[in-house]
């Protein structure tokens, strides 16, 4: 790794504050604006000299290949994460993915209008996704393909070696190296403004909003969630995020680190834009929960309710900041779901027999919830080819 920058890229905001009060742990995320990920970056490039190659290239065959005949390009990729970090600890990613199966619809919630939604905010970061034209153009997909996503990386033993959870994630960086490569292509990447694409930093706060960000809004919907769990949801992602091409030293050792971290680029990062207000817009037009569009009377309904929630787990402040339309009835109606939720807790814990139907259930609702969004159209996690608005 290179030494920290002396002086924070230009896009970073309140700057002296920040390595006032988080000193080292503000170096080294600022510095990590001008890093991306060379293994991934070099893939997409030889893939993208021959246009057949790239057609035929299939990572999960690739992977199941034990001849060792890869080209070199694929085999540094495969070599960065062929072998699990010791850090990893399987007992705790077990006891994560539980979590996330006892928080069903409420999980699903926080998804999507906490976790999404925040990594729109930042104007710099939510860049590569609105050159893309991704959320704009396809929303409905790419929130199925997040739900499927999570759900991989939450199944049992879905993020061993070669596992779907596992792949998903390495497709997703290969995603992120494809985006990199065509916003420089294009020539419509302000690097002096916006730093690297896709790069370190944003790879870590993205992997903040899966873990802390995630951990927070499920205890505003009233979850207990305990420390243990907490810390255990954030070493799960961390692991995630390694996978994806974070590197392991910008990660957070435990969950007052990865609260840290989140604050750190929360309060550097600047205020929404337009690409973060068109960003929120395309992503509460599609209800994750609800697949299909519903019309007239509960149409404005649903609108209303999505709102209403979004601000309710995102805050009155940002949620304005976004254009968040207020949603007055369900404002007086939502604050039920903590108290509705905490004694649903209270219950699992003092009988644990529980424990046991609310994963179900829950488990439940995230298969129909990606069966229902994707309409028999498997989530391919394919590269895109072009940039919205490319001719």
């Amino acid at each position: 790794m290179s030494p920290p920058s002396a002086t924070p890229h230009p896009r970073v905001h309140r700057a002296e504050w920040a390595l006032a009060r988080f000193g080292q742990l503000a170096s080294r995320s600022f510095a990590a604006l001008e890093r991306c990920d060379p293994p991934a970056d070099a893939l997409v490039e030889w893939l993208a000299a021959d246009p057949e190659r790239s057609k035929r290239f299939d990572l999960a065959a690739a992977w199941r290949d034990p001849g060792g005949r890869e080209p070199p390009a694929i085999a540094e990729l495969f070599e960065s994460v062929r072998e699990v970090p010791a850090w990893v600890d399987w007992v705790r990613v077990e006891r994560a993915r539980r979590l996330f199966e006892r928080t069903g619809l409420f999980g699903g919630f926080v998804l999507s209008l906490r976790a999404l939604i925040g990594g729109y905010v930042a104007p710099a970061g939510n860049k590569p996704l609105a050159f893309s034209g991704r959320l704009r153009e396809q929303a409905p997909r790419r929130v199925a393909e997040t739900a499927r996503f999570v759900t991989a990386v939450c199944a049992p033993g879905g993020m061993r070696p070669g596992a779907p959870g596992w792949l998903i994630a390495l497709r997703v960086r290969l995603i992120h190296a494809q985006v990199r490569r065509l916003l420089w292509a294009s020539g419509r990447w302000d690097r002096a403004s916006w730093a690297m694409p896709i790069n370190q930093h944003d790879m870590l706060a993205t992997t903040l909003l899966f873990s802390e960000v995630y951990v927070e809004g499920l205890r505003v919907f009233g979850f207990d969630v305990s420390e243990e769990e907490g810390e255990d949801w954030v070493h799960l992602w961390n692991f995630v995020g390694w996978v994806m091409g974070t590197e392991a030293e910008l990660l957070p050792r435990d969950y007052a680190e990865a609260a840290a971290l989140r604050e750190l680029i929360q309060w550097t990062q600047g205020p929404p834009d337009d690409d973060s207000r068109a960003l929120a817009a395309a992503l509460l037009g599609t209800p994750p929960t609800l697949p299909g569009g519903p019309a007239g009377q509960l149409a404005r309904l649903r609108a209303g309710m999505v709102c209403g929630i979004s601000r309710m787990l995102i805050g009155d402040e940002v949620a304005d900041q976004l254009g968040i339309d207020r949603a007055p009835v369900w404002s007086r109606l939502l604050p039920v779901i903590p108290n509705v939720v905490g004694a649903s807790e209270w219950a699992r814990v003092h009988v644990p027999e529980l424990e046991g139907p609310l994963r179900r259930a829950g488990a439940k609702y995230w298969a129909w919830v990606v069966e229902m969004s994707l309409r028999g159209e498997p989530a391919r996690f394919a590269r895109p080819d072009q940039l919205a608005g490319a001719r």
